[in-house]
């Protein structure tokens, strides 16, 4: 199997079977995104413990590249803690925009589910499906890391 073909199923699999669908009960972060060009919209919750994420999840609806990537997102932040989220936000977002090359995101390689979003840089209308559980997600982190004064 090609790794373009790899790819294309893991986006399929997430989209039609998501992980971590739903609402985090007492959720210290709920934060909506939409996307108005396709519609897409998503719901992200999360919920900290030491500074670490806990628990997530999403809810929402949209193009396969959008709920595909909220699934793969909320599986690879949990656990981890706010400077590694935002370092992952960081390499997921320059991958999928192309602003980058292999050695500028160490933490997704090939065998990293999130690298099945590198073809989005080949069609710029896409990328904001990519990104909009992405972007509503760092902006509920953010607007909570300003309300502690971090």
């Amino acid at each position: 199997m090609e790794l373009d073909d790899l790819y294309q199923e893991i986006i399929l699999d997430h989209y039609k079977q998501p992980k971590n669908q739903g609402i985090v009960e007492d959720a210290d972060i709920t934060v909506d995104g939409r996307n108005p060009f396709c519609g897409d919209e998503i719901k992200v919750t999360l919920k900290f413990k030491n500074d670490v994420v806990d628990d997530i999840k999403f809810t929402g609806s949209g193009c396969a590249i959008s709920q595909a990537s909220a699934s793969v997102m909320t599986e690879n932040i949990k656990g981890k803690n706010t400077t590694e989220v935002k370092q992952l936000f960081q390499e997921f977002a320059e991958m999928v925009k192309g602003d980058c090359d292999d050695h500028d995101h160490p933490h997704i390689d090939d065998t990293c589910e999130l690298a099945a979003f590198q073809g989005v840089a080949a069609f710029p209308t896409r990328v904001k499906c990519a990104m909009l559980a992405w972007n509503a997600m760092r902006e509920g982190i953010e607007r909570e890391l300003n309300k502690k004064g971090k």
